[in-house]
């Protein structure tokens, strides 16, 4: 089960677009919000497009509290350090838990106001606080980038790192060495033909040359594409007349 995302009074309407957005990212199925400023369905679906079923479901409650009142963990967003001794947790570590206490009933991230988070009645009511590791110099983030570090994490928690990377649409099987050997032939040649060998030993080139290439361990498509720049070398020389430097016999180089 996905966590609740909880925004306490957002002033912001692109906020809440945006913490829709991630939360359709990040497979989180249920939002409520407390006391929002602003909520327009209309501007949030145009900001956060493809999400009208989602909007549709987010829960509009008076207080934090009414909109936690069924969950049995709740993790509440903060940047402040407390005096009073709470158990906080990283991203990470909260996520975990979460995903552990869901199996028990419904858990909730809670992030408050983009001015000044949660007061201190609110922040009782999380089970644990949430905070975010970031450069003392620069440690503020908005709402939006908040909740997304928490967001991915839960996804995370809940297997999204297990779901496969989308291939490649064109798979191509392994050049073959045929098909390597006609490539560096045909480089040989346009590497002659513009006398890079001049200055340099053939052999020596187009051994370090022959490593590049097996390092990057070409398909069979990308093998015919450098193929083809080698030997369009030769054809451009020839159209536009420029001189062409003989490649020597095979006994006879270097």
């Amino acid at each position: 089960m996905s966590p609740i995302l909880v925004l306490v009074s957002p002033q912001d309407i692109v906020n809440i677009a945006s913490a829709v957005r991630i939360a359709r990212n990040f497979g989180i199925e249920r939002m409520r919000l407390v006391n929002p400023e602003a909520f327009d369905p209309y501007r949030i679906e145009g900001i956060a497009h493809n999400s009208a079923e989602f909007v549709a479901r987010i829960e509009i409650l008076p207080s934090l509290e009414e909109a936690v009142a069924d969950c049995v963990s709740v993790a509440v967003l903060t940047a402040r350090g407390r005096t009073a001794k709470r158990r906080t947790l990283r991203p990470r570590a909260a996520a975990a838990e979460l995903v552990a206490q869901a199996s028990r009933g419904a858990v909730a991230i809670v992030a408050g106001r983009e001015d000044r988070g949660l007061t201190n009645a609110e922040l009782d009511l999380g089970h644990l606080l949430v905070t975010i590791p970031t450069d003392p110099r620069n440690s503020s983030l908005n709402l939006a980038q908040a909740i997304a570090v928490m967001a991915y994490e839960s996804w995370l928690a809940r297997g999204g790192e297990a779901l496969p990377i989308k291939p490649h649409r064109h798979l191509a099987e392994p050049a073959t060495a045929a098909q390597l050997e006609a490539l560096f032939g045909d480089w040989h040649r346009a590497l002659w033909a513009i006398d890079f060998f001049k200055t340099r030993r053939s052999e020596s080139v187009m051994r370090s040359f022959r490593e590049i290439v097996h390092r990057a361990e070409l398909d069979g498509r990308e093998a015919a594409l450098v193929r083809a720049m080698g030997i369009e070398v030769v054809r451009y020389l020839g159209r536009v007349g420029a001189p062409v430097a003989a490649q020597p016999p095979a006994g006879e180089r270097d």
